[in-house]
């Protein structure tokens, strides 16, 4: 498979899994607990697959090369933290640096793609990168308030106003997953284009 065609491969497999885990995100009534973190953990296991697919596809290296590598080290961070802890504050802490190293990395690849902004294809990826770190952001601002949320409880050992820092978190995580979800289907469509340009 070519480099290019290697990194459209992986601009969709990254694309299916931000919306698998915007889904798993979402308080869907019809969804139970375990679908949902069985959708998180899928959605970050392709994430983090597509994202070190296009980056073996770019060959040399480039910032966004980098940039695709710390974001698949990102969505491996958050894999981890949901195999290997129960869900509380280490969980929560290492959910929170996975989505900044993805912010992290989107904003390195964005540093390359605004060099050339020639073709349709890279302002698309250029828009879509800026969705993405925003929306990484944001899920990471949120899980802050969970975290938040979850000391006060142990602190007082009630959930006196911790209910307002979980809504607030609940807020931001969904729409952080869909604006990122949004962004890397975007990208996707500016790699398609700049690959049948080439």
């Amino acid at each position: 498979m070519e480099n290019g065609q290697l990194e459209v491969v992986g601009a969709a497999i990254a694309a299916i899994g931000t919306i698998t885990a915007a889904v798993g995100s979402t308080p869907f009534w019809w969804l139970s607990e375990q679908a949902k973190y069985n959708l998180n953990l899928w959605g970050n296991l392709l994430q983090g697959t597509g994202n070190a697919l296009e980056a073996n596809g770019q060959g040399e290296i480039s910032l966004e090369k980098i940039g695709n590598e710390i974001q698949a080290v990102g969505n491996s961070t958050i894999v981890a933290g949901l195999l290997l802890l129960e869900e509380g504050d280490a969980q929560t802490r290492l959910t929170i640096s996975g989505n900044l190293m993805q912010a992290l990395g989107g904003a390195a690849a964005l540093g390359d793609e605004l060099k050339d902004d020639s073709n349709i294809g890279e302002v698309y990826s250029i828009v879509g990168n800026i969705m993405q770190i925003i929306g990484n952001s944001m899920q990471a601002l949120g899980d802050g308030y969970d975290l938040r949320a979850e000391e006060l409880e142990e602190a007082t050992g009630t959930d006196n106003g911790s209910d307002e820092d979980n809504n607030k978190g609940e807020v931001l995580n969904v729409f952080g997953s869909w604006i990122q979800a949004g962004g890397s289907v975007l990208s996707f469509i500016g790699q398609v284009i700049e690959e049948e340009e080439e």
